[in-house]
């Protein structure tokens, strides 16, 4: 068989480029030059005799051939990095490189946790951890540069017979209030009195949101009748905003721990009314599945459903 007309390091360099938008920042990114980049789509766009990129108005992009050799050329590098992940295997966790993905929410709050219950026990492996939307890191975990993942949202539909989904744990979304407001000195709250309150709100388009109207429909409770005074696009400004007495908001009580315990957000609870989400662990059986993958699933993954919040905080 001839020599192949590129080689890895041109292909990590395309996919570079498409990344960062210009060869600058892909240099950047791979601590090479620019030069350097330049050099080597100049000697790929020789060795294959067809043009990768359109270069206009300082703006790089794919031809389509560009396009299709960086289909097949993540293809290539994705077996690459599991083929090495297989290798590094054989040391028996004294080594390698785990990736998790977590939707947003998960990600922040609960994942740290668990990522350092793991790194306890074994400090050796490298743990990357990838916090996105459920949709791209549900894609992530199918092309084979996430291990595993915990999610709270749905896998899209075109995944659902490539992906392996289990489901995890409940996850409870809880109200939350100013300690000043006159309904933390109840110990709950009727679903009518909902409507008096001012919201702030996560985006429209949020996983979060389109669980917490979900669940109150099925209670009777219209929250299209909610008084939104804002949209907030993190938890965290959420909860600030909260604190600062501008409304109240729905969020996971695992992001509310430390202020819950701290007494500087009250949880309000609705008599009768719970709103749950199920998370979800979803794998690739079709990849290969790292032992590190593997013992964090084993070991850790099972600690949150087995151990009382407070065992979790770390």
């Amino acid at each position: 068989m001839r020599d192949l007309p590129f080689t890895l390091d041109q292909l990590r360099i395309l996919k570079a480029i498409l990344k960062e938008g210009s060869f600058k920042r892909a240099a950047d990114s791979l601590y090479v030059s620019q030069p350097a980049v330049s050099l080597q789509i100049q000697n790929l766009e020789r060795q294959l005799n067809i043009p990768l990129l359109e270069r206009n108005n300082k703006k790089t992009r794919l031809t389509e051939a560009g396009g299709l050799l960086l289909r097949y050329g993540s293809r290539i590098l994705a077996l690459c990095e599991e083929t090495c992940r297989a290798l590094q295997d054989l040391q028996n966790l004294q080594g390698g490189t785990l990736v998790i993905g977590a939707s947003q929410t998960t990600g922040t709050y609960l994942m740290p946790r668990l990522i350092g219950l793991f790194r306890q026990r074994y400090p050796q492996v490298n743990v990357q951890l990838q916090v996105h939307s459920t949709r791209f890191i549900s894609w992530s975990v199918a092309n084979g540069q996430i291990d595993l993942a915990v999610i709270g949202g749905e896998v899209p539909n075109e995944l659902k017979d490539i992906l392996q989904i289990t489901s995890y744990a409940e996850d409870e979304l809880a109200l939350i209030l100013p300690t000043s407001h006159t309904f933390s000195k109840l110990s709950d709250i009727q679903k009518e009195d909902l409507y008096r309150l001012r919201f702030i709100a996560l985006d429209t388009e949020s996983t979060i949101r389109k669980v917490i109207d979900k669940v109150l429909n099925q209670h009777d409770i219209d929250s299209s009748r909610f008084k939104i005074e804002m949209e907030l696009n993190s938890i965290e400004a959420i909860k600030n905003a909260v604190q600062s007495g501008l409304g109240a908001a729905f969020v996971s009580v695992s992001a509310i721990a430390k202020e819950l315990e701290l007494g500087i957000l009250h949880w309000a609870r609705i008599r009768d009314v719970t709103i749950k989400r199920m998370l979800s662990i979803i794998v690739n059986p079709n990849r290969y599945r790292s032992q590190a993958a593997e013992t964090f699933n084993q070991e850790i993954l099972t600690l949150f459903v087995t151990l009382p919040e407070d065992k979790l905080l770390i």
